[in-house]
């Protein structure tokens, strides 16, 4: 499978920058992370709270056959519609300290928008220890589960999304 979601990790640095272009109107590509049960959807994980706007919080929550495999909390720190999500994420249970993501969203044309993630990590070796699962596949797995929902969303949606 190709892979659309580019994650780039250069050597000796804290962070991960992930680009991924949709063919989707930036309003769609944001709705995907504003409303819950989108996010449900292409994220395969139930949202427990999300509080979207700033000092709000977040957290979701994955199950495999009735039991919680993955939990993950946040504060958002920033919340601009159409523009921009700044949060903190937190694996709940895990190894992995509070990271730092900011989320950017460019509008490339009328029906077609760019995503811009920018992650930064307590410490190169854990984002190293990150990297060394199968995140990339992963997010460009979401990725492409997100284009593909929101494109077959009826098209009163599309136009509600942008007014």
């Amino acid at each position: 499978m190709e892979s659309k979601t580019n994650v780039q990790a250069e050597d000796n640095k804290q962070e991960i920058i992930i680009t991924r272009e949709f063919d989707l109107p930036i309003e769609l590509l944001f709705k995907a992370y504003e409303d819950p049960e989108i996010f449900e959807q292409w994220m395969g994980t139930k949202v427990l709270k999300l509080e979207n706007k700033k000092h709000g919080s977040y957290a979701f929550e994955t199950s495999h056959n009735g039991q919680v495999m993955f939990k993950a909390n946040g504060t958002i720190h920033e919340f601009l519609p159409n523009q921009c999500i700044t949060r903190t994420f937190e694996m709940e249970n895990s190894v992995f300290p509070v990271q730092l993501e900011y989320l950017t969203f460019e509008k490339i044309s009328a029906e077609r928008s760019r995503l811009h993630i920018h992650i930064i990590f307590q410490s190169v070796a854990f984002r190293n220890q990150l990297l060394q699962m199968p995140f990339a596949q992963g997010i460009n797995m979401a990725h492409n589960r997100l284009q593909e929902i929101l494109a077959k969303l009826p098209k009163a949606l599309h136009d509600e999304s942008k007014n």
